[in-house]
């Protein structure tokens, strides 16, 4: 059963709530890594923390909210094995999944309905990577910066 790790901050905690009720209702694990009320946290620990759950392999896929989803997301992409995609639309999140092969879905509770956020999530979990010319793209994301030229 794949495991889908969740992580927000006191804004985002409605909102995980009720993606963690649909990611039960279709038929996946969930490793809920907090915040768990509306009491004030910072984003990053919660950003890292699913960070962490995602390069240990804890979770194959990791849901990450605040309130805009920006914090998180950067948080969360500071490590080298996530590549969490910000979405907005179910567009976004077939497109992270298709073509840079995310492994977070972020999502911003104070810029997205509901409807669209559980939307996101039913297409980030069933859309494949492409792989083919997007695999070389993605492979790049995890060079050294110092070593990176243009080409």
């Amino acid at each position: 059963m794949t495991i889908v790790a969740l992580a927000a901050d006191h804004a985002g905690v409605d909102l995980k709530a009720i993606l963690e009720r649909e990611l039960v209702d279709l038929g996946y694990q969930v490793l809920d890594l907090g915040s768990h009320g509306p009491a004030s946290v910072d984003y990053p620990d919660f950003g890292r923390a699913l960070a962490r759950a995602i390069a240990e392999r804890r979770a194959e896929f990791g849901i990450a909210v605040c309130g805009s989803g920006i914090g998180i997301s950067i948080a969360a992409n500071r490590n080298p094995a996530v590549r969490a995609a910000l979405c907005h639309d179910a567009v976004t999140a077939r497109l992270g999944r298709q073509h840079n092969d995310a492994n977070v879905l972020a999502l911003g509770a104070r810029v997205i309905g509901v409807e669209t956020a559980k939307d996101c999530l039913r297409v980030f979990l069933a859309t494949p990577f492409e792989g083919g010319r997007h695999a070389r793209r993605v492979a790049k994301l995890g060079a050294p910066v110092a070593a990176e030229s243009v080409a």
